[in-house]
């Protein structure tokens, strides 16, 4: 048979996985964090830092989080928010109680507490799974929330009821409080967010990913070919919790300044999830377009049309935000249930055959 060696095609299976991730992807890629790293926090000004960046950063480290136990295992959880919230009251608490400690260290610590909850709200979930377990998680997240209302140990009995980041230094450069600087703060949070997608795409990649989608595919035949399904939901709720944990210390610590438990109730959980479902199940790009989408575009609907001598109330857009995001819902979820990561994947096969015809 005819056969033409042309680009990035080859003759077999082996040939075609050696030259994985193509040379498009790891263009694309750099040319992100050259932009990413020292092109915005430099030329960027101090809204583009903490008002979209650093925000946007923190709900895609949250939705990778969610797409890990949901997408990539089949876990439904509506308690993201919640998990969320344990990172970042932990964080406060830890930093109250030991100063001297390094900030940066208490914020992965943190993560770790979240895990520890985040598994024992998952113990159901051996025998429950789909709408019953996404209301197992749905009462740990109010059962968190009123621990966050109702017990001042958590805040250190502030009269205020929230908690409020201290100032700490990193390396004697201010990192929390009114003295630090949004690139700084932009820096940390970015640091984050590129080691630990790093870290869910070598999971994902790995033994534990292919038993996570075994598991989600179908977890009898995952159990007959001898993967324990405890181990392994456990195990993705733990770094799931993880991952939220990190996401909500750094948003109050990076962004915020200061929180109250209102901030990490149930429409939390739901704003992370629409994002999940938005950006595409079992794809780590794609937690990064749903994050995009549904937090940035609010603001461009705020400031662009203001810029075109047509500005929009709040309230205005606050409704707008509202329709667009449950229209495009019920869009993905009827037409293409992969979400954005699918149309961009199917965006990239197109231009890599275009100069290439069969």
């Amino acid at each position: 048979m005819f056969y033409r060696e042309a680009g990035q095609f080859k003759t077999s299976y082996t040939a075609d996985m050696s030259v994985f991730p193509i040379l498009q992807d790891r263009v694309g890629l750099a040319i992100i964090l050259i932009v990413a790293v020292a092109i915005i926090p430099f030329f960027g000004s101090g809204f583009l830092l903490q008002a979209v960046m650093t925000p946007f950063l923190v709900f895609a480290l949250a939705t990778i989080g969610l797409n890990l136990l949901t997408g990539y295992t089949g876990l439904l959880s509506l308690g993201t928010g919640a998990f969320m919230g344990v990172g970042a009251y932990a964080c406060y608490k830890l930093t109250t109680y030991f100063p001297d400690v390094n900030l940066i260290v208490w914020i992965i610590v943190s993560g770790f507490f979240s895990a520890a909850v985040g598994v024992l709200f998952g113990l159901p979930s051996l025998r429950i799974k789909g709408f019953y377990l996404a209301v197992a998680t749905l009462a740990a997240q109010f059962f968190l929330s009123w621990c966050f209302i109702r017990q001042p140990w958590f805040y250190n009995y502030n009269v205020s009821g929230a908690i409020e980041v201290p100032t700490r230094t990193l390396f004697g450069i201010p990192i929390t409080g009114a003295t630090s600087s949004d690139a700084t703060r932009y820096f940390i949070v970015l640091g984050f967010v590129i080691a630990m997608t790093w870290l869910a795409s070598n999971l994902v990649h790995g033994r534990i990913g292919r038993m996570w989608m075994a598991v989600r595919d179908m977890d009898l035949a995952a159990e007959l070919i001898g993967i324990r399904l405890l181990r392994t939901k456990l195990l993705a709720f733990a770094i799931s919790s993880f991952y939220c944990g990190v996401a909500g210390a750094l948003m109050v610590f990076m962004w915020y300044g200061s929180a109250e438990p209102s901030v990490f109730d149930v429409n939390l959980s739901f704003y992370i999830l629409f994002m999940v479902i938005i950006g595409g199940l079992g794809s780590l790009t794609g937690s990064f377009f749903g994050a995009a989408l549904i937090y940035i575009l609010p603001i461009l609907l705020r400031y662009v049309p203001a810029e075109f001598g047509m500005p929009i109330q709040s309230s205005t857009v606050e409704h707008i935000q509202y329709m667009v995001i449950g229209a495009l819902i019920v869009f993905f979820l009827i037409v293409e249930p992969a979400g954005l990561a699918r149309l961009w994947q199917v965006g990239k096969q197109k231009l890599r055959v275009w100069p290439f015809p069969y």
